[in-house]
């Protein structure tokens, strides 16, 4: 989750995005596209300015306006992508279209979840190589720990059991209250994480940077690793971010008004990282 990042696979706005109903999708207010696109195109050059190669994911995809949120459909793991199948029915059909574009890049598919699996990307949290927590919720179920789990030969799998939050039609995933920022570091909103994951977590040598409840729906917690501590976050949680700086990281923001803050989807949600190291 944390090392340099090489490649990654974004998915800039598109007209379905820009007509979503708010009420339909869950969403805070229906997006402007246009300046979608500018606030996408502005990510995107964070991203360049740091070496990463972007690559897009523009299959066409009618009707399935959350398919920006490109972290989500599948996973990627040393044998390949894992199409996985989403635990919010309007996005199903976005894992094999993002699976056959990753293929497109060189990324072999080296599995499929079936019903009644149920996972997304927001849930799938590597604590190191051999390492999976995965979050337990609305969106990610038991079945898939079980259809996973020879998938990820030699990986160890951890549930994480997740909080009602806002009820099933939110979007609530592991990463929606942590983040890896190094690999002794994490961004966290403690009042909502289970007591034992914690204490995993500082057994495993973490320390904590605690997101305040105030920057929490502002998606404080939702923070890409371009690089051990090179922290990106969406602008305005200030006082995440002047932790972060505390910590030794070095933060860089962006706005995100309609692509985050109206969608439910942070820096993390809006990439799909394809090689790291």
């Amino acid at each position: 989750m944390v090392e340099p990042l090489r490649r990654v696979m974004v998915r800039r706005p598109t007209e379905d995005f820009g007509a979503a109903n708010p009420a339909h999708w869950h969403y805070a207010g229906r997006p402007d596209l246009a300046s979608a696109h500018r606030e996408h195109d502005a990510l995107v050059e964070l991203l360049a300015a740091d070496g990463v190669d972007v690559s897009y994911h523009d299959t066409d995809l009618p009707g399935l306006a959350d398919a920006i949120f490109v972290h989500d459909p599948v996973i990627v793991t040393e044998r390949g992508a894992i199409a996985l199948r989403m635990g919010k029915e309007l996005r199903r059909g976005e894992e094999a279209a993002l699976a056959a574009a990753l293929a497109r890049s060189g990324v072999p598919l080296a599995g499929t979840l079936t019903e009644p699996a149920i996972a997304e990307g927001g849930d799938l949290l590597w604590l190191d190589r051999t390492t999976l927590a995965v979050g337990q919720g609305f969106r990610t179920n038991r079945h898939a720990l079980t259809q996973l789990t020879p998938l990820l030969p030699g990986v160890e799998l951890i549930p994480v059991e997740l909080p009602y939050g806002a009820g099933p039609d939110a979007c609530l995933h592991l990463m929606s209250l942590i983040s890896l920022v190094d690999h002794d570091l994490a961004v966290v909103y403690r009042p909502m994480l289970p007591i034992s994951f914690l204490q995993l977590l500082e057994g495993r040598g973490y320390r904590f940077v605690d997101v305040p409840e105030a920057e929490l729906a502002s998606h404080g917690t939702n923070v890409l690793a371009v690089a051990p501590r090179n922290c990106l976050m969406l602008d305005g949680n200030r006082i995440t971010a002047e932790r972060l700086d505390a910590a030794g990281c070095t933060v860089r923001t962006y706005v995100g008004n309609e692509i985050t803050l109206k969608a439910e989807g942070g820096a993390t949600c809006l990439t799909r990282p394809v090689l790291r190291g």
